[in-house]
């Protein structure tokens, strides 16, 4: 789904709200998730938790030459689904 396809669907959900509205709101909800997800963790009943992940430093190697690497430490953000929505995929 993208995002003009999230807007179109839940614009239609909606009564009295003007597409662009319903836009503002949409990336309202998404700026707000983001920065909560920054603060350390989301969770959202039903649907699931985000959370911040650090990975350690770590040797790698460059696919393309075959030498060693160091792969610096990094943030990324995981997602554990809640038992209900998993279980409905």
């Amino acid at each position: 789904m993208t995002k003009a396809e999230l807007i179109d669907n839940v614009h239609s959900s909606i009564d009295g709200k003007s597409k662009k509205d319903t836009a503002a709101v949409v990336q309202a909800t998404f700026d707000a998730l983001a920065g909560a997800i920054k603060e350390g963790r989301f969770s959202y009943p039903g649907f699931g938790t985000f959370n911040v992940k650090e990975r350690k430093a770590r040797k790698g190697r460059n696919p393309r030459t075959g030498k060693p690497i160091q792969i610096p430490a990094s943030k990324t953000v995981g997602f554990k689904p809640a038992p209900k929505f998993k279980d409905a995929l």
